[in-house]
């Protein structure tokens, strides 16, 4: 009987993937990852990673029959979630911490440990399909049948060498099966609200937490148009993202954005919303899963936000390993740090992070 070591976060999703795995004939095994400090988690019920959701997860293994344990990766957590959290704001990026946690986490830190206490896979409530081509003898994501739940767009960095070893027993489902099933067995997560929240963050202050973290304040600085003029002064640029227009703190007559954050100088740009469009882009840090390298231009769809819809491009090898991306049409805030990710069709191609987005003209 194969073993498997099931990530379980206290929502409706892990516990019905739990449940499924057993159906299936598994041997499994309950784990809830404690990443930071509870004082931390205990304000926050929208989270991933609350002390409640502890209690919800031990609750399901118990009704489940399964052993249930908790892994303190608080230190794993703070030198790659968080670090790159704080560093990416401070380069004038928007990072987003749940595909880093996927990435140095759950699919590396976690499965390392599965495998060293003999298991054979780790598994997650992730809304996507694994499946093995025969052909090409390579493991290929595709997007779940829940296209509204579909997870792909965080899953983009997974290796070969982790996809072997990693189940997604949701990927079949729609979310109200989901629910349906969690009903049926009496779990007391079964009307729990999905996670919203970044986890380690209290009411969505990033900026708070980062000079909360480094012990650091975020220096005011000048506000300037697309033209270099200074027009007001900003709080610290790590508050603002591309794209805000909310909270800047000064009037100018008419509808402004930021359209550009500069670290070096302590800048913001801001202008209208007719220079927030790009049409093209750099990602760094790029993985692909149905091959190892990208060597000659190809037709994709891509998104550069989650809940965004997929756009036609076309990418391009550049000699540093980083990928450029043609859009055919102009997008709205392309945003560094994000992520970008490539599909053909109901598959994965792969994905990167945005290093800079290249200004239409």
């Amino acid at each position: 009987m194969k073993k498997v070591l099931m990530a379980m976060s206290g929502g409706v999703d892990s516990s019905v993937a739990a449940a499924e795995l057993l159906k299936q004939g598994f041997e499994v095994t309950g784990v809830t990852l404690k990443l930071h400090d509870g004082e931390i988690s205990d304000e926050m019920t929208r989270t991933c990673c609350s002390l409640a959701d502890v209690t919800d997860a031990r609750s399901v293994c118990d009704k489940l029959g399964i052993r249930h344990y908790v892994f303190n990766f608080k230190q794993r957590f703070a030198d790659t979630v968080i670090q790159r959290f704080i560093d990416q704001y401070r380069c004038g990026g928007t990072p987003n911490p749940c595909i880093d946690c996927n990435r140095f986490i759950k699919f590396d830190e976690l499965l390392k440990r599965a495998q060293l206490l003999g298991h054979d896979y780790v598994a997650t409530g992730h809304y996507c399909i694994r499946e093995y081509d025969k052909a090409s003898n390579r493991y290929l994501l595709k997007k779940a049948v829940d296209r509204n739940k579909d997870q792909t767009y965080v899953l983009y960095s997974l290796t070969q060498q982790q996809l072997e070893h990693i189940l997604f027993p949701l990927g079949g489902l729609l979310k109200e099966q989901v629910r349906e099933i969690a009903a049926e067995m009496g779990f007391i997560n079964s009307n729990k609200p999905d996670s919203q929240d970044i986890c380690f963050v209290t009411n969505g202050k990033y900026a708070d937490f980062i000079e909360e973290h480094t012990g650091q304040k975020a220096q005011k600085g000048d506000f300037v148009d697309t033209k270099g003029r200074k027009i007001g002064e900003h709080k610290g640029y790590i508050r603002y993202t591309i794209g805000q227009r909310k909270g800047l703190g000064v009037a100018f007559g008419k509808p402004m954005f930021v359209v550009d954050i500069i670290p070096e100088t302590n800048t913001v740009v801001l202008g209208e919303e007719a220079d927030l469009y790009s049409s093209r882009l750099i990602a760094e840090d790029v993985n692909f899963i149905p091959f190892d390298k990208l060597t000659s231009p190809l037709k994709v769809t891509a998104k550069v936000r989650y809940s965004q819809r997929e756009e036609a491009a076309t990418i391009h090898p550049m000699e540093d390993g980083k990928v450029l991306a043609e859009f055919e049409r102009p997008l709205r805030a392309i945003t560094p740090g994000q992520a970008v990710v490539f599909y053909d069709g109901e598959y994965v191609v792969g994905g990167g992070t945005i290093e800079k987005n290249i200004k239409m003209g």
